[in-house]
């Protein structure tokens, strides 16, 4: 093969670097951010380094970009290599290999749960770097962090699941919200009174079926996910369906106030995900097995 030949089967090197930061953040943005360009640009480098491929790496989904299987087969493959360059970077710096293990978290877990408890960790593992990033549940094949906390049924291809979390929700409320509301004695005085819905209305109905309550249109404000709900509840806005390993602080120290014991379970629960097809670090594997037996609350 003469010079020539090779060059033209050289694939783009700024391509690749900017598909590596894409995949690695699962998403435009964040890669953006980490390279200091514009997510315009990140498009470009990843159409250019497509069309050199002929596969599509990448797919829309609503407004968000995804990896396609192709795109994370490429980036399973080239992963290691940009890990043995940064490697030999930092040796040929005098500085030791990075020992960084990527965890992405649904936001009301890892704010409520992971990061309150990470100094635990981090006393034992001083070296090791984390890099936390929010797992987004509309594009989980998109991931990829080494590990990951999804909430869900536990079905995910590729994915080894364990639970962490039940799915069983109670009702919740603030205090000051008692103060100006209450007495809250029952479900039917529960029901008169302002709703949080965490994704979807249907969870209220199914909890006020079991304590017997007919209800018809639960009105109410519509979050997206549970951390918008929880700050919406701590604000006096209304009462929501939470689950009490989540918010057991908040409620020892006064600021959240439990209104009945009846649970409700839609199935979905918080899950602990690491791929089934692709070892862990032994960092990796050291954080998975803290996780598993600090975090769990089946």
């Amino acid at each position: 093969m003469n010079k020539s030949e090779q060059l033209a089967n050289d694939p783009p090197l700024r391509a690749v670097r900017t598909f590596e930061a894409f995949a690695r953040h699962g998403g435009v943005n964040a890669a953006a951010r980490e390279l200091d360009v514009s997510a315009s640009a990140i498009s470009h480098q990843l159409h250019l380094l497509e069309d050199f491929l002929q596969q599509p790496l990448t797919l829309r989904q609503g407004r968000n970009l995804v990896l396609t299987d192709e795109g994370r087969e490429y980036y399973r493959a080239i992963r290691s290599a940009f890990a043995v360059l940064r490697s030999a970077t930092e040796h040929v710096r005098e500085k030791s290999a990075t020992r960084q293990v990527t965890i992405s978290l649904i936001p009301l877990f890892g704010i409520n749960l992971f990061i309150p408890r990470l100094a635990d960790f981090l006393k034992d593992h001083p070296a090791l770097d984390i890099n936390v990033t929010y797992a987004n549940h509309r594009s989980y094949p998109s991931d990829a962090a080494d590990l990951s906390i999804r909430f869900g049924t536990g079905h995910w291809p590729g994915y080894h699941s364990e639970p962490l979390i039940s799915g069983a929700v109670t009702p919740y409320c603030s205090r000051n919200f008692l103060a100006q509301h209450g007495p809250i004695d029952s479900p039917e005085a529960l029901s008169q009174l302002p709703l949080l819905h965490d994704e979807e209305r249907g969870t209220w109905s199914q909890w006020f079926e079991a304590t017997g309550v007919d209800t018809t249109a639960l009105n109410g404000l519509l979050l997206e996910d549970g951390q918008l709900a929880l700050t919406a509840t701590l604000t006096g806005l209304g009462c929501a369906l939470l689950r009490e390993p989540l918010v057991a602080p908040l409620v020892a120290s006064g600021e959240l106030v439990k209104l009945f014991e009846q649970a409700v379970n839609d199935g979905r629960q918080y899950y602990l995900c690491r791929r089934a097809n692709s070892e862990l670090s032994s960092e990796g594997n050291d954080l998975y097995d803290w996780i598993k037996r600090s975090l769990i609350a089946v």
